[in-house]
């Protein structure tokens, strides 16, 4: 059941889609440990693509590889049409100023208030005049559905949800066209993480973005995302709609998708 999903023919729509973000026979290990062997994944144009897999499978570590955080051992990965390992420093900085990353947990400099973290990728990348910076940041922090005040507040003075909304204002800073999400509803409680995947939903189809998210939330998964991809065994097992993982026999996607815990999920989803 497994290869029959993986093997299904794409629709024509698809087909017409252009490739972001493509992977070909990535391996990645630390000493001895193949953490990835030969995984291939592609993500199309405009779509959110749910990640998911069991603890410790590798998940971030295929994120923060394509994100140039980890090295690779071999394959090949491109983003947005180019070859990383082929681009100009010049045409390297370009790529990177069109991706936004929203790492587990918010990631914010604790010492800077939300504007300033904000303001990070547009001093790292732009060569802008303060004022004109604190309107961009004004921007992003309405765009994610903070009040004006938060941009004077400091991560300690903020919620969970206001965390996750501000981290994701500073991905988007620099309006990228893909956006990399690691986790971004854990630590959530079930409103809070209903109420941000609804935004991601709206900033995709307001902002045309294309979406790579990592994620363990069965809900997120029914609720916004157009295809999810599965690691195990060291690459991706199974990928497809929604209704191809529910329809899939492999013993892992099987427990996930129609254990116990997806019973409530699958039920109001029929």
């Amino acid at each position: 059941m497994v290869q029959a999903v993986m093997e299904k023919q794409p629709d024509a729509a698809a087909e017409r889609r252009e490739t972001v973000l493509s992977v070909r026979d990535l391996t990645v290990g630390f000493g001895d440990n193949i953490v990835l062997d030969k995984l291939n994944l592609e993500v199309l144009r405009g779509e959110i693509l749910g990640f998911v897999g069991a603890s410790g499978t590798g998940k971030s570590v295929l994120m923060r590889t394509v994100l140039r955080l980890l090295p690779k051992r071999s394959g090949k990965i491109e983003i947005l049409g180019a070859d990383y390992d082929k681009v100009t420093e010049a045409e390297r900085i370009a790529l990177d100023m069109r991706l936004g990353v929203l790492f587990q947990h918010g990631a914010l400099f604790s010492a800077l208030t939300v504007r300033e973290n904000i303001q990070v990728p547009m001093r790292e990348y732009l060569d802008l005049p303060q004022d004109l910076m604190d309107e961009l940041a004004r921007l992003k922090i309405e765009l994610v559905g903070l009040a004006p005040e938060a941009a004077e507040k400091y991560p300690s003075e903020l919620s969970g949800g206001m965390i996750k909304r501000a981290a994701l204002a500073r991905a988007l800073a620099l309006d990228p066209d893909l956006v990399f999400l690691d986790e971004p509803t854990s630590g959530l409680d079930p409103i809070g993480a209903a109420e941000f995947d609804e935004l991601i939903a709206k900033l995709r189809d307001t902002l045309g973005l294309t979406v790579y998210m990592v994620t363990h939330d069965l809900d997120s998964l029914f609720s916004v995302s157009d295809r999810i991809a599965v690691l195990g065994q060291k690459r991706v097992l199974v990928e497809g709609t929604i209704e191809d993982m529910l329809a899939c026999d492999e013993p892992w996607v099987k427990s996930y998708f129609r254990g116990k815990r997806a019973r409530a999920i699958v039920h109001e989803s029929a």
